[in-house]
C-alpha cells in the first residue's frame, strides 16, 4: 500500500514508461487519501490521470457515455481471467455483491448482477404488476434504455406513459410529477440523472411521494454510482438499476440492479437459472418439482458470469474508496461547476440547459449554441480532437459534456475555445 506522499512520487513518473510498465506500476499502487484532498489539487488530480490509459492526443470529455477504466481496474480483469483458465474454477463473481451493496448503501440479498443499465430496467419495467390501462410516469429526457423497455410493455400490455419536462429546480421537478399522478398511476420510472443535461433529479422526494401514494418507484441509476454519494435505502426506492462503466470507471458489460428486500416479493422474476433459485427443484420426480425463487435479488439472475470483468468491479470500488468517495465528488463537483461558469460567461448565444440550482447539478452539463446546427460543432469538437456527446434524442438537439478525475479546467478551455470559435 503506498500512501498519498509515495503516490505523488511514484505516478509522476509513469508518463515515461512505457504502456506495459504502467500496467506494472499502476497495478501495485494505491492512491491512498490518508485526509482530504483538495478539490483543486492540480498536481495530485494529475497523478490519478496517469493512472489512465487515455490517449494523450485528445480530450475525452464524454464521461457519461463511457468510463475509461484505471490501470488497476485492468490488470484485475486480467488477474480474474487468467485465474479461472488456470484453475478452471467456477463462481466467486457472487462475491461483488457485497461490494456492490456497501458501495450503494444496501444490503446484499438486495444486488443482483446485470451486464448493464438497460438488464437491470428490464428487470423493473417486466416485473412490476401491472395491467391495461395503468399509468407510469416517466420524463421527455429518457435514454432508450429506460424509454423503449416501457414502449415496448406499452405496445405488448397497454399501459399508459405520461410524461413531463424536468424544471430548472427541484421542487419544480416534483411539483410537474405530482401533478401528473392520477388513481391509475402505478409506476414513476425516472432517471436520477438524465443523460441529456446531467440535472440530478431529486429522487428521494420523488420516491417518498411514491410510496405515499402506493406507488411503485423504479429509478434508472446510470449516472449515480461513482458521481455521487448513494445510500438507497435512505433514498427508498423500490429498484435502482446502474452500470460499472461509468462513474465507477469499471470493466465494460457490468452492472447492477438494486431490489428493495420487501420488493422482491412483488416484482416478478423471469430470466432464471443456476442461482435464481433455492436448490430445491427436481425433474427426477413424476411431476418435475420447480421449489422456490432464491431469498435474495440473486433470483433475477442465474448462470455462468465473467468471473474476470466483476473482478474488476471490486478493483473498481477498491481505487474509488482509496482515493475517497468524497474527495471524487468534490473534484466532479468542481469540474462541473466550472464548466457551467465557462458556458454561461459566453452570454446569449450559449444556452445552458442543466440547471445552476446547486442541488441538480453535478459532472454534466447539456448546452446549445444559437445558430449553429449542433452536429457541425460535435464535428468540430472532432476535428479538433475532443470528444463530447451529441444528443438527438427526444428532439433535444443539444450537446453534453461529462467529466471525471482524470480531467482538468485546461481541457475545459479547450472545448470553450472551440464554441468561441464557432460562433466567431
Amino acid at each position: 500500500m503506498f500512501n498519498r506522499r509515495n503516490f505523488l512520487r511514484t505516478a509522476s513518473v509513469l508518463s515515461a514508461m512505457s504502456f506495459a510498465e504502467m500496467e506494472a506500476m499502476a497495478a501495485m499502487q494505491s492512491v491512498k487519501a490518508d485526509k482530504p484532498i483538495a478539490k483543486d489539487d492540480e498536481k495530485y488530480w494529475q497523478n490519478v490521470r496517469q493512472l489512465f490509459p487515455l490517449s494523450k492526443d485528445f480530450t475525452y470529455l464524454n464521461n457519461g457515455t463511457m468510463g475509461p477504466s484505471p490501470y488497476p481496474v485492468i490488470e484485475a480483469v486480467k488477474n480474474g481471467m487468467m485465474d479461472g483458465d488456470h484453475h478452471g474454477g467456477y463462481g466467486g463473481w457472487e462475491n461483488t455483491a457485497k461490494k456492490l451493496a456497501a458501495f450503494v448503501g444496501a444490503d446484499e440479498n438486495e444486488i443482483a448482477l446485470t451486464h448493464n443499465v438497460t438488464d437491470g430496467i428490464n428487470i423493473g419495467c417486466w416485473g412490476v404488476p401491472l395491467r391495461k390501462g395503468d399509468e407510469v410516469i416517466l420524463t421527455t429526457h429518457e435514454h432508450v434504455g429506460n424509454a423503449f423497455p416501457w414502449l415496448n410493455r406499452r405496445k405488448l400490455h397497454g399501459i399508459v406513459i405520461k410524461t413531463f419536462t424536468p424544471a430548472s429546480t427541484a421542487a419544480a421537478t416534483l411539483e410537474r410529477i405530482e401533478a401528473l399522478i392520477t388513481n391509475r398511476t402505478r409506476v414513476i420510472a425516472v432517471p436520477h440523472i438524465p443523460c441529456t443535461q446531467g440535472q440530478i433529479l431529486p429522487v428521494k422526494e420523488i420516491c417518498t411521494l411514491a410510496r405515499e401514494r402506493n406507488i411503485y418507484s423504479i429509478i434508472d441509476g446510470a449516472h449515480g454510482p461513482g458521481m455521487l454519494m448513494l445510500d438507497l435505502h435512505d433514498m427508498g426506492c423500490d429498484t435502482y438499476a446502474s452500470c460499472c462503466h461509468k462513474w465507477m470507471l469499471g470493466p465494460k458489460g457490468t452492472g447492477f440492479i438494486y431490489v428493495r428486500k420487501d420488493f422482491q416479493q412483488i416484482l416478478q422474476t423471469y430470466f432464471v437459472g443456476g442461482g435464481s433459485d433455492n436448490g430445491k427443484w427436481d425433474m427426477a420426480l413424476e411431476t418435475p418439482k420447480m421449489g422456490k425463487y432464491a431469498d435474495s435479488a440473486h433470483r433475477y439472475y442465474g448462470g455462468t458470469q465473467a468471473s474476470g470483468l466483476y473482478k474488476g468491479v471490486d478493483a473498481a470500488i477498491d481505487f474509488i474508496e482509496t482515493i475517497g468517495m468524497e474527495n471524487i465528488h468534490n473534484r466532479i463537483k468542481y469540474l462541473g461547476n466550472y464548466t457551467q461558469q465557462q458556458l454561461l460567461i459566453l452570454g446569449d448565444r450559449v444556452e445552458l440547459i442543466t440547471p445552476t440550482e446547486d442541488r441538480s447539478h453535478c459532472a454534466v452539463n447539456g448546452f446549445r449554441i444559437k445558430g449553429i446546427e449542433y452536429t457541425k460543432f460535435y464535428d468540430q469538437c472532432a476535428a479538433s480532437k475532443i470528444r463530447i456527446r451529441s444528443v438527438a434524442e427526444n428532439g433535444l438537439n443539444s450537446l453534453r459534456v461529462s467529466t471525471h478525475i482524470y480531467n482538468n479546467t485546461n481541457e475545459i478551455d479547450m472545448l470553450i475555445a472551440e464554441i468561441k470559435k464557432a460562433i466567431s
